[in-house]
């Protein structure tokens, strides 16, 4: 009786702009033996070209590549090929940012820390057609995604963009810097802003880096 022949490898795609952290994700998946990594790359441009170049099944996608973040590459990687799966690795444990992730069609998110004891169910669970979500965020994000969006208040209600803009001036950004950034005007960006600090219940542009650093938004 033959042996039924064994399943192609995945074929991945890796993203970080880190070198050493791009070649350890690539030794824990090779050494799976079921995971083929045809490309990798260090910024969103080179990410959206290795995909367009080698069709892969997969892209394992670090958070903070340089130009784009992840949901903006998500949203563009899926307009190339709507088959394709997204693994999002991170090192924010902040369950709005998986929440963007999910919201921009994005199929995991994998806090760094657990990468290497995760990776490879990860992506198991996700070419399988499910979400993953690490333990420190899952239940969260869950519950947050089960709200409608009319009951959200906070940070829950702010637009992704609303969350862009709040995460630059976090970072140190200027208001102008911001909209420079995110390729608007910086009249689009002061009205952003003003929204921001409406559904935030903030008073000023200090209180809103202010909460923007304490949540660990900015970067």
């Amino acid at each position: 009786m033959s042996s039924s022949p064994s399943p192609s490898p995945i074929r991945v795609v890796l993203a970080d702009d880190h070198e050493m952290v791009r070649e350890a994700l690539a030794r824990i998946l090779q050494e799976s033996g079921r995971i083929d990594i045809v490309a990798q790359a260090h910024d969103a441009p080179a990410v959206i070209d290795a995909v367009r170049s080698t069709e892969p099944d997969l892209v394992v996608l670090d958070y903070s590549l340089p130009t784009k973040d992840a949901p903006q590459t998500i949203e563009r990687l899926l307009r190339i090929s709507s088959e394709l799966k997204i693994l999002v690795l991170t090192v924010h444990e902040n369950i709005h940012y998986a929440v963007r992730v999910l919201e921009a069609g994005g199929h995991g998110y994998l806090i760094k820390s657990a990468a290497v004891d995760e990776l490879v169910e990860a992506i198991d669970t996700v070419r399988a057609g499910r979400i993953y979500l690490s333990a420190q965020v899952s239940d969260e994000v869950l519950a947050h995604l089960r709200q409608p969006k009319r009951q959200r208040v906070g940070l829950e209600a702010l637009s992704p963009r609303e969350f862009d803009l709040l995460k630059l001036l976090g970072a140190g950004e200027s208001l102008q810097a911001s909209a420079e950034r995110m390729k608007i005007s910086t009249s689009t960006a002061s009205t952003y802003r003003s929204r921001i600090m409406e559904k935030l219940n903030l008073g000023s542009t200090a209180e809103l880096i202010r909460f923007a650093v304490e949540n660990k938004l900015g970067g």
